[in-house]
Formats: structure tokens, sequence, C-alpha cells
């Protein structure tokens, strides 16, 4: 009796589990590249870090010398804290001491010795108009 095998297709393994891949990662899309981008450079990707030297870790890039200034103080503000009895009067003037910047909405109209990290322009003329003067602290 003479037995007759059957070419097999194309396919490796067409009805087993992994095809011919095995066990491994291979043809897992995404799976296989150890994360995307840059991901494991400090661990898996060990090589690659050490390829792209100390250009990887670490800061990087433009520091801008200018400071934020968060705390802003209008003139209107000013002027509320006065009404309210919020400002000393040291010496027979008004003086005010702000960690901020100073800024021009508003009017003024008593004198007021103001001390600020920063003013603006029109509020240093409105605050001289009223007969205060300004001091810049930093």
């Amino acid at each position: 009796m003479v037995v007759r095998h059957r070419k097999r297709s194309k396919h490796k393994y067409p009805g087993q589990r992994t095809w011919g891949a095995g066990n491994t990662k291979r043809r897992r899309g995404k799976g296989s590249k150890g994360g995307r981008g840059n991901a494991g450079l400090g661990k898996h990707k060990w090589a690659t870090t050490i390829a792209l030297g100390n250009t990887h870790f670490g800061k990087h890039g433009f520091v801008s010398k200018n400071i934020a200034i968060k705390d802003v103080l209008n003139l209107t503000k000013i002027m509320e804290m006065y009404q309210n009895g919020k400002i000393e009067k040291k010496d027979g003037t008004f003086s005010l001491n702000f960690k901020g910047k100073v800024l021009s909405r508003g009017n003024i109209d008593f004198p007021l010795h103001l001390k600020a990290i920063a003013v603006s322009k029109s509020a240093k003329e409105k605050i001289e108009k009223a007969g205060g003067k300004v001091e810049l602290t930093g």
C-alpha cells in the first residue's frame, strides 16, 4: 500500500495556535516594540540610552530669566483698601508694601508711599499725580 502525502499550503502551521511564531511577542503589533517612543530608556532600552549619551535625561533648553509675577494689584483695589481702613498711616502718609506688580486700572486720590516689585508707568504717574511716591524693591 502506497501512502501519499498532500503538499502543505503556503501558510506555515495554519491549524496551530501561534502559526509558527512561537510564544514571542513578535507579530503582536505594539507589544514587540517595548513601548512607544523613548519609553524604557532607563530600563530595557539601555543600549539606546548609552548611544544617545546625556541628551535624554535631565533638563535641557531655554530657561527664561524673566520671573513671572503672579500677584497683581490694581489702583481700584488700593482705593478699596484705603476706604476700608486697611492701609497703614505712618508719619502722616499712607504706606503700602506689596510683593507683586501694581497696574493702573482705576484712579487714586490720596498720597501714597508705595513699595512694590514692579509698577506700570501709568500707575506710577497716577500715584505721583496724587502726591505720592513709588519705590521699587527687587
